[in-house]
């Protein structure tokens, strides 16, 4: 008998996604006076469209999992997990000159929270195949940590909601 997920551990994965989910205010870039822009804010903008794009099949994917995985429906989460796993959007339609842009211009921590998240996703196809729901829930959370933390270190821009504030920094008691 396969242990289904009890209705806590689906209304935390449902929070777990908000972290990776965007609201339509921030599909919309704008320069925030003041923040120090670096990173994706320096790519071309062909080269930023190119990983708009493959953000948004990402969060297609991360998306089309929580129905799947509140119904037990394992195999359509590993496909989702290995659509994420594989997807190289940009890999794919790169020229050699936006490649090396790329890897000159991002972060190296931009660059291995994409190989975690990848990673991740490989795990959570994994856990999947096996009906595991309780892995299922672990990677796909590591999956969604890993899009907020990538999103509060690169990408304040277009999700103001990880800028800190400083009074909020102060650890007070």
């Amino acid at each position: 008998m396969t242990k289904q997920p009890s209705i806590i551990q689906t209304l935390l994965f449902l929070l777990a996604i908000t972290a990776c989910t965007s609201s339509g205010a921030a599909d919309k870039h704008e320069h925030q006076p003041g923040l120090k822009h670096e990173g994706v804010e320096t790519l071309s903008k062909d080269l930023r469209a190119l990983l708009s794009e493959e953000m948004r099949a990402l969060q297609k994917g991360m998306m089309s999992v929580i129905p799947a995985y509140a119904s037990g429906n394992w195999e359509d989460v590993a496909n989702a997990a290995h659509q994420m796993q594989t997807s190289y959007i940009m890999k794919q339609k790169l020229t050699p000159a936006q490649a090396k842009e790329l890897h000159t211009q991002l972060p190296l921590s931009f660059i291995e929270l994409d190989k975690q998240f990848h990673y991740f996703a490989g795990m959570l196809k994994h856990a999947a195949k096996k009906k595991k729901p309780e892995l299922v829930s672990f990677y796909y959370s590591k999956m969604s940590e890993t899009c907020a933390s990538c999103h509060s270190k690169h990408a304040t821009h277009r999700f103001p909601g990880f800028i800190q504030n400083a009074k909020n920094d102060k650890h007070m008691h």
